[in-house]
């Protein structure tokens, strides 16, 4: 589990520091897909999926 952890976290750090640079090339979206499998297998998942569920849930009930 502490190896899934910082694994997540070192991908998280690349991911940021590539977008910022603003060039996101072939590796650099490698990375960030190992992020995401990283992530949906790591313990903060569930977390991550009822964050994003409420998040659609307020923007479709809004109307124009």
């Amino acid at each position: 589990m502490a190896i899934s952890i910082s694994v997540v976290l070192l991908l998280a750090i690349l991911a940021i520091i590539f977008v910022r640079n603003g060039a996101l090339k072939c590796s650099h979206a490698l990375v960030c897909g190992m992020l995401g499998f990283f992530l949906a297998g790591s313990s903060m998942a569930p977390t991550i999926h009822e964050g994003l569920a409420a998040t659609a849930e307020i923007v479709s009930s809004l109307r124009p």
